[in-house]
Order: C-alpha cells, then structure tokens, then sequence
C-alpha cells in the first residue's frame, strides 16, 4: 500500500487579535508530549479537522462570567487532586543517571514533578534533598515536568549552566522525547501523523481541546481581564507522530501499544491527539471517556475516524482500568549533555 501524500489542514489558525480587527466587516455583532523495535510500516496517515463554517443564523458567543465559575470551580478539583501526590523518599528515587550538572530519573505515577503548593508531596523535593543544587534554590533545578499521572524519565539540572543550556535545548527542541502508551481500541495504521491546531478550551477550562474557527470566533470580544490571557491565546500548531508496537487485549478489550513522539510539545498534546482520533489514553480521566474535558478532544463524533474505539468500548475499558494509573509513559529522551556535549540517551520500561 502506498503511503498518502501529506496534506496541509484546512483549518485556519485565527487569532483572536485578527479576528477583532475584522469582526464588524464580517459579522452583525462582535463574538466571539534508544529506539523501539517498529513493525514493518504498511500507510501513513495525517488527521486533520474537517472544516466547520459558522452558522447563517446564529453565532456562539462565549461568556466571561461562565468561563470564571467554571475555571474557578476545575481549579479547586485540581487543587484538592494535587493534595493526593504520593510522597518519595530520597534514597527510594529510581536514579538513571546523575553527574555534577545534570539527574536523571525515572518517575512514578501519582507524583507531583512539582509542587503546586509547598505542603503537596513531589518529585522535585526528594531530588533537591538527595543531590542539592549549584544554586541552593530548589526551582532552579526544574527543567521540565510530566503530569501527575504520567510516569517516566525526567531530567533536572544541579548547575546554573546546565540550566540554561537545557532550558535552550527544550526551547529549540533538540530534545527528542518518546511515549509509550495504551490507547482504547485497535489502531488500523501501523504509523501516522496527528496534525490538529490546539487551543484552551473556554467550555471546559483550564483544558485543551482541538482548535477550530468556530470555537476560535466564540472569544472575539472577550478581553484578558474578563477570562484571562491562557484563554486568548492564538491556536497552537501541533504535530504527533505515533507507531503501532502491538495490538493486544485487557480483559477482551482490544487496545493497541504505541510509541508517541510530541514534535511540537504542547500542553496536554499527547492526551488530546489521541482523544482526536477516537483512541483515548487508556486510564485518562480527563479527556477519555467520560473525563472532565470535551470528549473526542473538542471534535463531534462525526468528524473522527471510521477506526476510532466505539463509545461503548471506552466506556467498558474505563470501567477495567478504573482506579488504576493512566497509561502512558515517557520512555526515551535524547539530548546533547548541556556542558560537556555528549550524546546521551536514556531508556526505561514502562510499568503497564
């Protein structure tokens, strides 16, 4: 089978800045992430959104007081949530790697990387207690961070310079980070492309959700004071590349094994793209089945793939796994070593 031919989305990335520069000429009134073993590549695919032209009768308008309540309320949940990260101690850390400048480490699920408030249990405390830093300023050690629920390998910095230069790296992405992860359903394609703008979902904040014009019109209108400068920001181009590892079962559920590479590492992308191609997280309460954020990543069911997991197999699989931890781990990173500029690259299993 041939591969398809890339194509470029249809989907224009509408700022909100332009589209009030334009709003009265168009509209009545305003609105608004070592190698893998990789099986034999048969197709690519590229999912892209389908486009969604406003309505001729009616237009959304998104309301400031109602995104406030409900941001308000989420950011309780999620501080209460926090409250529940595991504490580790020093001397339990799974160190990978570790030298003057830089540590490596494997991190459990249920941990915070960092504390959202200093009483909340996190992987940051333990490491600055074990190792200590250049600077004596824990925060200054942070270099990135993974989800509460995500487990896997990250990286913190012991010197000034190895905090530039990692900072700089994660900016340029030169740092090339892998996934593994379960995902609901069986993948048709052996390898694809998910190509779909992201922005903050106003519906469900403070989440992510496919970008799209109409949701993008909603904000026109609607100023940073009244919702917050998150909430505003112009859509982000996103790109996952994903590669089937095995197409297995839980319980005689069907889901598929699979290597995730976030190119353009945006908040929640991982989660969101998959969600996108009706192949959510196994485990992801927030954007599979059932989750606090827009089903299908913002999409409607009719614009997903003919492949996507049926409602009634999320829901089955989420009933399996409910409880346990998601399913998604960072497996590999690679990068060039911040001061002495050696190529290194680390690997760890993941627990599912």
């Amino acid at each position: 089978m041939k591969s398809q031919p890339k194509h470029q989305s249809k989907m224009p990335l509408l700022s909100v800045a332009l589209m009030a520069s334009v709003q009265h000429a168009m509209w009545i009134s305003p609105y608004c992430a070592s190698a893998f073993v990789q099986p034999k590549i048969t197709s690519r695919i590229i999912v892209q959104p389908k486009d969604t032209p406003p309505s001729s009768t009616a237009i959304f308008l998104a309301d400031s007081s109602d995104i406030q309540a409900k941001l308000k309320q989420q950011m309780a949940k999620l501080q209460e949530r926090d409250r529940s990260s595991h504490s580790i101690a020093p001397d339990d850390l799974n160190v990978v790697y570790e030298d003057e400048h830089i540590v490596v480490v494997n991190k459990p699920s249920g941990v915070l990387t960092v504390p959202t408030n200093p009483t909340n249990p996190s992987l940051i405390q333990a490491v600055y207690a074990r190792f200590g830093c250049e600077s004596n300023r824990m925060d200054k050690m942070v270099v990135h961070r993974l989800g509460m629920d995500t487990s896997g390998l990250v990286v913190f910095a012991r010197t000034e310079s190895a905090l530039r230069s990692m900072n700089s790296l994660f900016r340029t992405r030169k740092i090339t980070r892998q996934y593994e992860a379960l995902v609901c359903g069986h993948l048709e394609k052996d390898e694809g492309e998910i190509e779909l703008p992201l922005m903050r979902d106003y519906e469900f904040p403070p989440y992510m959700r496919v970008s799209t014009e109409e949701h993008q019109r909603a904000l026109i209108g609607l100023s940073a004071g009244d919702v917050g400068k998150k909430i505003l920001e112009s859509p982000k181009e996103s790109l996952t590349r994903y590669v089937v590892e095995g197409r297995e079962e839980v319980e005689g559920k069907e889901v598929t094994r699979v290597t995730l590479t976030s190119v353009s590492g945006r908040t929640h992308q991982l989660n969101v793209h998959c969600a996108a191609i009706g192949h959510p997280i196994v485990g992801d309460t927030v954007y599979g089945y059932g989750g606090e954020a827009a089903p299908n990543g913002g999409l409607r069911p009719e614009e997903l793939p003919e492949d996507g997991a049926s409602e009634e197999l999320q829901r089955d699989i989420a009933e399996v796994f409910q409880g346990k931890p998601m399913c998604v781990h960072a497996k590999v990173i690679s990068f060039c070593h911040p001061v002495t500029k050696e190529e290194l690259s680390f690997e760890c299993d993941a627990p599912f």
